[in-house]
């Protein structure tokens, strides 16, 4: 069973990396910010007692319906909107925000010069825009396998779907960065 401390510690851990996913799925902050608090506070009022080695399955769990949810609620959203919009003739047009990096407390890079550090901060924020360009299912199982580092089975198991399908997502996904990358002249 999980104590305070230990749910605490562990929402602290895992809240930046949340966070980027969650931008990177719905790409605007506010609507990210507002799905992890909502994932941390059903985290903790459902699951807050379970032993501390399920939290991180049961968050990604939680994590991932919040934003199918979001999704769900915008296309009613959309769909009420573009029928009263056909009323009107106002047609604005919403564009998205940029997405915008956070930087991370990196302790590991002491012996890296400044030159190595502006080339690697550079190479993560092109592959963080490139991320954004990908498909929601194939990004959320690259996100899984190599940024959560969930294997595939847990993966499989928080998307919903079947070891496989998380195993053709991840490949297609890294063989779409990998082009990507290459296009702009960027080998691995």
């Amino acid at each position: 069973m999980a104590s305070r401390t230990e749910l605490s510690d562990f929402l602290s851990g895992v809240e930046r990396r949340a966070f980027k996913q969650a931008v990177f799925a719905v790409r605007d902050e506010e609507v990210a910010l507002d799905i992890v608090q909502d994932s941390m506070l059903k985290l903790a009022e459902r699951y807050g007692g379970k032993p501390v080695a399920e939290l991180p399955m049961l968050f990604q769990r939680i994590l991932q319906n919040t934003i199918r949810d979001y999704y769900r609620r915008q296309k009613v959203r959309f769909r009420w909107t573009t029928l009263l919009s056909t009323l009107s003739q106002d047609h604005g047009a919403e564009g998205f925000d940029a997405l915008e990096t956070l930087e991370n407390a990196d302790t590991s890079s002491l012996g890296v010069g400044p030159a190595e550090r502006v080339q690697t901060f550079q190479l993560i924020e092109i592959i963080e825009k490139e991320l954004a360009h990908l498909p929601p299912r194939q990004r959320e199982a690259f996100l899984l396998r190599y940024w959560e580092d969930l294997d595939v089975a847990e993966a499989a198991a928080v998307m919903g779907c079947s070891q496989g399908s998380v195993k053709t997502h991840c490949s297609r996904a890294a063989h779409a960065l990998a082009t990507a990358l290459r296009t702009k002249g960027i080998e691995l």
